[in-house]
């Protein structure tokens, strides 16, 4: 029948896309392969102070923000991280504030500004705004029923029942606010505020009037830069910009103390102990204030009793801020009723300090401590595999930071996150008197300079027990008459798992990993100039340490000894030879060949590789060489000389495929085989250069764990090469420009850095869930990529993608495998591709225990009868008599219903004729040549006993053995159950062999189905020779 001018007749159902809503389209710029996950390292990056609220009477809640994010850690725990905001803000948090059981958020950007209020991480509000209003909010003051928002030239007020807008205040003077401001205890609804210039005024935020302006004993103060106040009634403690610090009484208007503070380093936070202790001599007295400054890492602690004196400082509570890192102390708070201080750095760090020792001391010591990178970092390393097979592959990542530290981070808890521990540092620095903020160079240079290199093997590494002891760290190798570590001790316990490279030093320095800590030797160079690169044996016991004078030492880790020299140190007599030699000798087929003490570089040494067998050396210089190195003999193998093309930047290798990749000037990655020695890939990101990538070069690359792909940073673009194929698959844009990159070694994420945060950014890799297509980039897309926006992970993991939420999308329409909009339909699970040749998912034990059932009847047949059992004890009923007592009634009810179900079976057996559903089956399949599902299918459905029996009862008169061989002939065609159909026929051909041989139209069935089992066999071979082929001429050499 014909309606609105269509045939009639079956129309293929549409394959379901979407699940009610549609998908949103791929953000331009946005990887295909790699999803946002999540960072890590971040703590209190931003000038933003911190925030606390009391948790009932057992604990505090102290938040810190971390651009568009916020943290709270929870005091009683540790400062254990409990909640993360979600969703971030549209713009970075400018002001955060702490009240009830709520936080609020101020952020801001060029184009908006808002206000949110979240509560146990979660959005809950969001406060009115003035329409049209621009300014961003710097600070909070919560009090009684108000909110107030300190914006430079107004005040917003809302409701704290309602969130309501109230009322907005701005004063007559021109002069902007600063965001100081406070609430003044038994004032009603009173708040006093700073200005720029000094003075500081009373408002009345009910009626919205301006009460009283205090202004400054001089205007040559500057502006007020903390308001704070005291304990004591009526009295508030002011700083200002360029003068002292005041502690002013408000009724009178006149100043109560004058505490002169140190010069350059303006007071920015205020706070009052609470307790009434820590002041006196003895500790027994109220009036204990601290104070910081942003511009110095030290927190000075005042007796405000008799006059007011300055009781201790506390030095070095953050880092000192210098021209190339921050640093300084963004906030200070003593907890309410607490003998605690809380203390927040421009360093990335958050700390709480206690004050409990004995005898009594004015300065606190440490309780708690979360902190991280205090400047970008330079250098990421996942931890490998470790030699015991634990399951801690893929948890650890380590980054160095040009803050000169060495971070290991935990991407399971972040809890266990820490720094590798350098020494005393503290405590060399106090007793050198190096603590002042004027020393902060010479309190560096306590530290190892900035990690430029890094390598680790956890082959040999003890854990927390390796080498028991206190040993001396970084000590110049091994030395005669100095008592060493017996080699049966360490070599139960393990030893140094991590050497680094250091900025402008000439020593490589190891780590233990287990410990956490410095390690015990400081390798130094040969040659004596600055070592550029290292590497470690994968076996753990030999480092590698390369200079940029173009020396290759290697030294034992275990025994701190020199071990190696590459090229290999000459004996007079041997130089006095190769000076006869007259350098090279030419081979008959070609090659050069070099004497011991020939090949040195001639200039800095990029990289460093030890093969998986540690037979082979890889060196790469910036002039182009590549050298290959025998471990144990330290000669020259081979040398490949890019000199006249392109300088090599770096060197990566990967042990399970033996390839060497090297970065080049010229921006190419180019990958070499060690085992021939030849050039297989050059990796460029496009061919020809697009104008936005011209002239950058490659900070960073790496392998993936199965040397799949290379990922290399270039500004700020990450690329991605499938390395089969040579095609640039991925591409994607970060905020800043990426400093390194790192895989994982399970392949679960990609770590990156940038040069614009002291953060981790984490991405997870969607190819282990999901299908992601690897089609080439080309160039004119490459070029919208790098136009397009930035993208990056957050703190709280939004806007990542979990397993199961990617593993349910659907591929972008661009990468559907479809032919001119024509969607096929699903095919059946059991068969993935009508191409293949298919298993099926019947379990394994069914069709092998059906091949070999008559050895597991014989087997499982009873020796000797059955035993009655003994009878218990009168006094003890036994098991069968509860069970008859139990069941007398029910075997009442059921035999009725029993006997009339077998009525039932009987009637339906004899009206059939007695045939089972396998026959009826097969006497249907009979009538239809094809499609046999429903009988293949019931016959999988078949335990191996009832199979057996189904295949035992077939009868040849009724042409059912005939049915049954076309059957398994027509399962061969389709290419499915390929070890089911094999299993049926050998039963088929075991029990019914004789049958086969005397009927004619059997053997021609049976020859049927091996001529089909010989061309599938044809088929078979020809397309695993055309695979074996095809990765036979991608491991060759390029034509």
């Amino acid at each position: 029948m014909d309606v609105d001018g269509e045939l009639e007749g079956r129309i293929a159902k549409r394959q379901k896309l979407t699940n009610g809503t549609a998908k949103p389209p791929r953000r331009p710029g946005a990887s295909r392969i790699f999803a946002p996950y999540r960072t890590v390292g971040l703590v209190s990056p931003t000038s933003v102070p911190f925030t606390s609220i009391p948790l009932g009477k057992t604990t505090f809640q102290i938040t810190t923000s971390v651009g568009r994010s916020l943290q709270t850690y929870d005091l009683r725990k540790g400062l254990n991280l409990v909640f993360i905001t979600r969703p971030q803000t549209p713009e970075v948090i400018t002001a955060s504030a702490a009240w009830k059981d709520k936080i609020l958020a101020a952020w801001a950007g060029e184009a908006q500004v808002g206000v949110w209020v979240f509560k146990r991480g979660k959005n809950e509000a969001e406060l009115e705004l003035p329409r049209g209003w621009r300014e961003s909010i710097q600070n909070f003051c919560i009090f009684g029923s108000w909110i107030v928002g300190v914006c430079e030239t107004a005040l917003l007020v809302w409701k704290s029942a309602t969130f309501e807008l109230y009322t907005t205040l701005q004063g007559i003077s021109p002069m902007p606010f600063t965001k100081c401001v406070a609430s003044l205890p038994t004032f009603l609804n009173k708040i006093i505020i700073g200005r720029q210039d000094g003075s500081a005024e009373i408002w009345n935020i009910s009626s919205g009037k301006l009460v009283y302006t205090i202004l400054p004993p001089s205007t040559a103060y500057g502006a007020v830069t903390a308001i704070e106040p005291t304990p004591a009634l009526s009295l508030i403690a002011i700083a200002y910009e360029k003068g002292p610090l005041l502690i002013h009484d408000i009724k009178t208007d006149l100043p109560v103390l004058h505490l002169n503070t140190a010069a350059g380093a303006s007071i920015t936070s205020i706070t009052f102990r609470t307790d009434s202790l820590g002041a006196g001599s003895d500790g027994q007295q109220a009036g204990v204030m601290a104070t910081a400054s942003t511009k110095s890492g030290d927190i000075t602690l005042w007796d405000l009793n008799n006059g007011g004196r300055k009781a201790g400082v506390l030095r070095a509570a953050h880092a000192h801020p210098t021209p190339s890192t921050p640093g300084g102390v963004s906030r200070i708070e003593f907890l309410s009723g607490q003998a605690v201080l809380v203390s927040s750095g421009l360093d990335n760090s958050l700390k709480t300090w206690i004050f409990d020792q004995t005898p009594f001391s004015p300065i606190p010591r440490i309780l708690h401590s979360r902190s991280g990178h205090g400047a970008p970092i330079t250098n990421l390393h996942f931890l490998p595999s470790a030699s015991d097979g634990s399951d801690d592959t893929g948890k650890w990542l380590l980054s160095a930071s040009s803050d000169r530290s060495l971070w290991g981070w935990s991407l399971r808890r972040d809890g266990q996150s820490t720094e590798l521990s350098q020494g005393a540092v503290a405590a060399k620095a106090k007793k050198q008197g190096l603590l002042a903020a004027g020393n902060r160079d010479s309190l560096e240079e306590l530290k190892c300079p900035p990690i430029t290199s890094l390598a680790c093997s956890l082959n040999r590494d003890g854990g927390i027990g390796a080498l028991p002891g206190k040993h001396a760290i970084w000590q110049g190798g091994a030395k005669k008459g100095k008592k060493q570590v017996s080699a049966e001790v360490s070599a139960m316990t393990g030893w140094e798992s991590v050497v680094t490279a250091h900025e402008g030093d000439r020593k490589a320095r190891t780590w233990f990993w287990g410990r956490k800590r410095a390690g015990r030797w400081a390798f130094e160079t040969g040659d004596g100039s600055n070592v550029s690169s290292v590497a470690m044996s994968p076996c753990g016991t030999f480092a590698v340490v390369a200079s940029e004078g173009g020396g290759i030492d290697m030294f034992n880790l275990q025994s701190g000894l020199h071990r190696q020299r590459f090229p290999a140190r000459l004996t007079p007599v041997q130089a006095k030879q190769l000076k006869e030699k007259h350098g090279l000798v030419e081979e008959d087929d070609g090659k050069k060949k070099f004497y011991r003490g020939q090949g040195k570089h001639g200039s800095a040494v990029v990289g460093l590789a030890v093969d998986s067998l540690n037979k082979t050396v890889i060196s790469a210089g910036t002039d182009g060489r590549v050298k290959f190195w025998d471990f144990s003999s330290g000669l020259l193998r081979h040398e490949i000389n890019w000199s006249g093309s392109a300088g090599i930047t770096a060197l990566r290798f990967h042990r399970g495929t033996d390839l060497v990749a090297l970065a080049c000037s010229d921006g190419c990655v180019r990958v070499v085989d060690i085992s021939t020695y030849r050039l297989i890939r050059e990796l460029w990101p496009s061919r020809p250069a697009i104008p936005a990538m011209s002239g950058l070069r490659i900070t960073d690359f790496t392998f993936s764990e199965d040397g799949q792909w290379i990922a290399a940073a270039m500004g700020q673009m990450v690329l991605l090469w499938d390395l089969p194929t040579g095609h640039l698959v991925d591409a994607f844009k970060l905020r800043a420009q990426c400093t390194s990159l790192a895989f994982s070694p399970t392949g679960e994420f990609l770590a990156t850095s940038t040069d614009d945060s002291v953060g981790v950014d984490v991405w997870s890799n969607r190819a282990l869930f999901m299908h992601v297509p690897t089609r080439h980039i080309s160039g004119k897309e490459l070029a919208d990529i790098v136009a397009a926006d930035a993208q990056a992970p957050t703190v709280s993991g939004e806007g990542g993608e979990a397993l199961i939420t990617a593993a349910g999308e659907e591929e972008d329409e661009d990468e559907l495998d479809v032919m001119d909009g024509v969607i096929p339909e699903p095919l059946d699970i059991d068969q993935l591709s009508l191409d293949l040749l298919s298993l099926s998912l019947v379990p394994r034990a069914r069709w092998q225990n059906l091949l070999h059932l008559d050895l597991i009847r014989q087997r499982n047949r009873p020796v000797e009868p059955p035993k009655k059992p003994e009878k218990a004890p009168f006094f003890l009923p036994s098991l069968q008599d509860r069970q008859a007592a139990n069941t007398a009634v029910e075997s009442i009810n059921t035999d009725v219903a029993e006997l009339e179900k077998e009525r039932s079976r009987v009637l339906k057996l004899t009206k059939e004729g007695g045939q089972s559903t396998f026959t009826s089956l097969l006497h249907a399949a009979s009538s239809t040549t094809d499609d046999f599902s429903p009988f293949l299918i019931h016959l999988k459905s078949l335990s191996p006993a009832a199979a057996d029996i189904e295949i035992r009862s077939l009868r040849p008169s009724s042409s059912e053995m005939l049915t049954f061989v076309h059957a398994i002939t027509w399962l061969l065609h389709e290419r499915r159950d390929f070890e089911l159909g094999q299993a049926w026929m050998a039963v088929f051909w075991r029990i019914h062999g004789d049958v086969i041989v005397g009927d004619e139209g059997l053997r021609v069935a049976v020859q049927e189905w091996r001529d089909a089992m010989e061309g599938e066999k044809r088929r078979v071979m020809g397309l695993v020779g055309y695979c074996s082929g095809v990765v036979g001429y991608l491991r060759a050499a390029r034509v």
